[in-house]
C-alpha cells in the first residue's frame, strides 16, 4: 500500500523585480527512494520584501519532507505488519488444514466404529428378544397348558350335554375350570374367569327340556298302547257293570220273597197263644211285600229287554268311517305301528333329532284321535302326554358357553 503526499502549493511570484523564485523540492515517488536531502538555502536576497516568503517556503518544504518521512516509516511498519499477519494466517491455515485432515480421519474411524457398534447392538437386541421370548414361553407354558386343558374339558362337557340333554355336565365342567383358575392365580386369566361366571349364571337360568324324562314318558305310552280302547270296540265295562247289578238283584229278591219269615216275630207265634186279631197286619204286610216284589220283577224284565235291544243296535256319529271299519287283525297292526313310532320318537329325542321325533309324536297323536276312543280316560291321558312332549320339544336348544370359549381363545392368542 503506497500513500501519495500531495505536493506543496507553488509560492506566489515575487513582485520584486530581479529576484527569481526557487522551485520546490521534489517529493519522493517510490518506496526505494532515499529521504530527500535538505534543501540548500537560497542566498539572501538583498531586497527586504521577499525574505519572509522564502522562510515560509523553507518551512513548508521541511514540513513536507517530515510528513513524507513519517508516512514512509508508517508504510514500512504497515508492510511489516501485513507480512507478519500474512505469515501467521498462512501458519494458521496450515494448522487448520492439518487439524481438518486429522478430524476427517478420526471421523471416518468413528463412523467405522459406530457401524461395528450398531451391528453388535442389533445382534445383542436380537439375542435379547430371543431370550425374552424363550423366558416368556417358559414362564407361560404352565398357563398355556391350563388354558388348553380347560378348553378341551369345556368342549367335552358340551358334547356330553348334547348327548344327555342335560346341562349338568357343562355346569360342572365350568365350575371345575373356575376353581382351577382361582388356584392358578394368574392375572391374565381373570377375563376367562369372569366369562365363566356369566356363562354359569346364564346356563342355570335357561329352561332346558329334560329329554330323559320325555323318553321315559314315551316308554310308558308304549306300554299303554295295548290297553287303549278303539272306537269300534264294544263297551265291555258298561256291560259288565249291568251284569253285576243283575246278579245282585236276585239275592235281594230272595231275601224279600218271604216277608213273614223276615219279620221280627218268631215262627211259632201262633203256638204261644197270640190272639187272632194280630194276624191281619201281618197279612197286609205280606201282601204289600208280594206286590213290591212283583213290580220289581217286571221292572227288571223291562230293563233287561231294553238293554239287550240297545246292545243289538247302537246309533253313533261316524266322522271317520275307516276307524269304524277297522278289522281286529288290522287293530293289532295299528297298535304295533304306534309302538314303533313311539320307539322312533324316543330314539330321535336321545339322538337329538328333534324334527323327526316331533313328526313321529304328531303321527301317534293323530292316530290316537282317529282310531281310539277320545272319551276314554287312558286315551285322554296319552293325548295329554303327547301334547306336553310336543310343547316341550318345540324349542330345545342347549345353551353354549360362547363367552368362555372366546375368552379362552383370546388368552391362547396372547401368549
Amino acid at each position: 500500500m503506497t500513500e501519495h503526499t500531495p505536493a506543496p502549493a507553488a509560492l506566489p511570484a515575487d513582485p520584486t523585480p530581479g529576484v527569481q523564485a526557487l522551485p520546490p523540492a521534489a517529493a519522493p515517488t517510490g518506496p526505494s527512494a532515499s529521504p530527500p536531502a535538505p534543501a540548500v538555502a537560497a542566498p539572501p536576497v538583498a531586497t527586504g520584501g521577499g525574505g519572509w516568503l522564502g522562510k515560509v517556503a523553507v518551512v513548508l518544504a521541511a514540513l513536507a519532507v517530515f510528513a513524507a518521512a513519517t508516512m514512509w516509516q508508517r508504510l514500512d511498519r504497515v508492510q511489516e505488519e501485513l507480512a507478519r499477519r500474512s505469515a501467521e494466517a498462512s501458519d494458521h491455515a496450515d494448522r487448520a488444514r492439518e487439524l481438518a485432515e486429522r478430524t476427517d480421519a478420526q471421523t471416518q474411524e468413528l463412523q467405522a466404529r459406530l457401524s461395528v457398534a450398531e451391528i453388535k447392538l442389533s445382534e445383542v437386541s436380537l439375542q435379547r428378544t430371543q431370550l425374552e421370548e424363550l423366558m416368556l414361553s417358559v414362564s407361560r407354558s404352565r398357563d398355556d397348558t391350563l388354558v388348553l386343558d380347560i378348553e378341551s374339558g369345556v368342549r367335552l362337557a358340551m358334547q356330553q350335554t348334547e348327548l344327555t340333554g342335560s346341562v349338568q355336565p357343562l355346569v360342572s365342567a365350568l365350575l371345575a375350570a373356575d376353581q382351577r383358575i382361582s388356584r392358578a392365580a394368574q392375572p391374565r386369566l381373570n377375563p376367562v374367569q369372569r366369562a365363566m361366571g356369566r356363562d354359569i349364571e346364564r346356563i342355570k337360568a335357561s329352561a332346558v327340556a329334560d329329554l330323559p324324562a320325555l323318553a321315559a314318558q314315551l316308554d310308558e305310552l308304549t306300554r299303554l298302547v295295548d290297553d287303549l280302547p278303539l272306537v269300534n270296540a264294544v263297551p265291555a265295562a258298561r256291560g259288565s257293570a249291568k251284569a253285576g247289578s243283575v246278579a245282585v238283584t236276585p239275592a235281594k229278591d230272595t231275601a224279600e220273597a218271604n216277608p213273614l219269615r223276615t219279620s221280627s216275630e218268631p215262627d211259632n207265634a201262633l203256638d204261644v197263644g197270640v190272639p187272632p186279631t194280630s194276624a191281619a197286619p201281618q197279612v197286609a204286610t205280606a201282601w204289600a211285600g208280594l206286590q213290591a216284589q212283583w213290580n220289581r220283577f217286571w221292572a227288571m224284565v223291562v230293563e233287561r229287554v231294553t238293554q239287550s235291544t240297545r246292545d243289538l243296535v247302537r246309533v253313533s256319529r261316524i266322522d271317520q268311517p275307516e276307524a269304524v271299519l277297522l278289522a281286529p287283525q288290522q287293530s293289532q297292526y295299528l297298535r304295533e305301528n304306534l309302538k314303533l313310532k313311539l320307539l322312533n320318537a324316543r330314539l330321535g329325542l336321545l339322538s337329538r333329532q328333534l324334527p323327526g321325533a316331533r313328526a313321529d309324536m304328531q303321527a301317534v297323536r293323530a292316530a290316537l284321535l282317529k282310531y281310539f276312543d277320545p272319551q276314554h280316560a287312558a286315551t285322554r291321558r296319552a293325548t295329554q302326554t303327547l301334547n306336553e312332549a310336543l310343547q316341550t320339544t318345540r324349542s330345545v336348544e342347549m345353551p353354549r358357553p360362547d363367552e368362555t370359549l372366546a375368552a379362552l381363545a383370546a388368552a391362547a392368542k396372547g401368549r
